[in-house]
C-alpha cells in the first residue's frame, strides 16, 4: 500500500498522524508526507526567509525518520488559496506518488485557515486525480485514492470513526515531534505549551478513549465513488 500525507504547515503531520505513518512504514507500506505551505510565519522574533528554509529542514529530517518521500510545495503560510495553479500542482504531487490512501487536514472542523483549506483542496482534487484532460505532467492515476481526515488540533469538534493504536510508535512520534525544535519555541511563545507535550495530551486521551496507551484518531468522509473493501468489513484501527 502506498500511504500519503497532506498538510498545511511542517509539523502538522508530525502532530495528528506522524504515529500512524509510523506504523504502516514499519509494516513495509510506502509512505510519503506532502507539506503546502512553507511556514515563514512560524517564529517569534526570525524572519520569514530564515523560517522557512528552518522549518523545511526539520520536516525533511522528520520525515527521514520513518524514511518517508517528502514533497515540499512552498506556498505562504496563512496565504494558501484555492486557485487554478494551486489546485493543479496539488493534484500533480498526488499523482507523482500515486498513493491508495490519502491522509489529510479536516476542512470542516480544524481551527486555522491554511487547514481547512489544504483539507478542501485534497478533498477537490482526489476525485480528479484520474480525469485524463486534466494535464499536470504526471499521468492520471488509474484510481481514486481512499481519503481520510486527520484529527482537529486538540480534537475540538472532531468526531472520530477510526482510532489507531499507535502505543508501540509513539517514540519514533516523539522523535519525529523533536525535529521541529523552532516549532517547540513556537508554540512556548504562542500558546504556553511545548509542541510534544500538547501532542502527549492528545495521542493520550485518544488512547484512553479508544482503550489503548496513545491512538491517532481519524474520519472518512462520505462521497461517490464510495468503494468497497475486498474482504467485506468495516475500516479497522491496526
Amino acid at each position: 500500500m502506498r500511504v500519503m500525507a497532506i498538510e498545511a504547515h511542517p509539523d502538522d503531520v508530525e502532530h495528528l498522524c506522524a504515529g500512524t505513518l509510523a506504523k504502516y512504514r514499519a509494516a513495509g507500506h510506502d509512505v510519503a508526507i506532502a507539506c503546502l505551505t512553507n511556514g515563514e510565519l512560524g517564529s517569534p522574533d526570525a524572519g520569514k526567509a530564515e523560517t522557512a528554509a528552518t522549518r523545511e529542514a526539520e520536516a525533511r529530517r522528520a520525515a527521514s525518520l520513518i524514511a518517508a518521500e517528502f514533497f515540499w510545495l512552498g506556498y505562504p503560510d496563512a496565504f494558501l488559496f484555492s486557485t487554478p495553479e494551486v489546485r493543479l500542482h496539488v493534484i500533480d504531487t498526488i499523482r507523482r506518488f500515486r498513493p491508495d490512501l490519502i491522509i489529510t487536514l479536516d476542512k470542516d472542523h480544524d481551527y486555522h485557515p491554511d487547514h481547512t483549506l489544504t483539507g478542501q483542496l485534497v478533498w477537490d482534487a482526489h476525485i480528479l486525480l484520474t480525469v485524463p484532460n486534466i494535464e499536470t505532467g504526471t499521468p492520471a492515476c488509474e484510481a481514486i485514492p481512499d481519503l481520510f481526515f486527520m484529527d482537529t488540533t486538540a480534537g475540538i469538534a472532531f468526531d472520530p470513526e477510526v482510532y489507531v493504536d499507535i502505543t508501540d510508535f509513539w517514540p519514533t512520534k516523539l522523535a519525529m515531534l523533536e525535529c521541529h525544535e523552532s516549532q517547540d519555541r513556537w508554540c512556548r511563545d504562542q500558546y504556553g505549551a511545548p509542541l510534544a507535550a500538547s501532542a502527549e495530551a492528545q495521542s493520550r486521551f485518544r488512547g484512553y478513549q479508544s482503550g489503548c496507551r496513545y491512538a491517532e484518531a481519524f474520519r472518512q468522509p462520505r462521497c461517490f465513488p464510495q468503494r468497497t473493501r475486498p474482504d467485506g468489513l468495516l475500516p479497522g484501527g491496526g
